[in-house]
């Protein structure tokens, strides 16, 4: 697997870093740019280290909150199989063999939709203690991620 560390030939690793760290570091690797002002903002840029991991929480906890009730064997199997997969090419590699080493030790939950959405809940609040951030109420996942706030409040 590619190093996505940082030397002097490489550019940095947007995936890996949070946008002011990335631009800081991309400033000091490149030659000098026009000023900001004169460079209009763009929308379509490639996600830095905390858009890529919001998006990829998002779709992963709304995976699991339209996983079936009661999954056939294969599709167990499966959803097993692809946490595993994505784990091993996520792009912020740091990223990926922290929740690599994490799956050993807790693999993925795939019996029924309830034990997937709480597994997955936990290894977010892994992370989440990992980034000292607030953990989620696992208890409220699907609201969160399916069907939406009880106040109505999605609606």
């Amino acid at each position: 697997m590619p190093s996505h560390g940082i030397d002097e030939e490489e550019k940095p690793c947007r995936a890996c870093t949070d946008f002011k760290t990335w631009a800081k570091k991309q400033n000091r690797v490149t030659s000098p740019s026009p000023s900001k002002q004169d460079i209009p903002k763009r929308t379509d840029c490639p996600l830095d280290k905390d858009e890529l991991g919001r998006s990829s929480w998002g779709f992963l906890h709304s995976m699991a909150s339209y996983f079936p009730e009661k999954p056939t064997h294969s599709q167990s199997s499966d959803m097993a199989r692809f946490f595993n997969i994505f784990a091993q090419f996520y792009p912020c590699e740091p990223c990926a063999l922290d929740f690599q080493e994490d799956i050993k030790k807790n693999p993925p939950k795939t019996s029924s939709r309830d034990e997937l959405a709480k597994w997955l809940c936990e290894r977010h609040n892994t992370v989440n203690v990992k980034l000292g951030k607030p953990k989620f109420d696992c208890s409220k996942v699907h609201e969160r991620w399916r069907d939406g706030w009880l106040d109505g409040s999605c609606d």
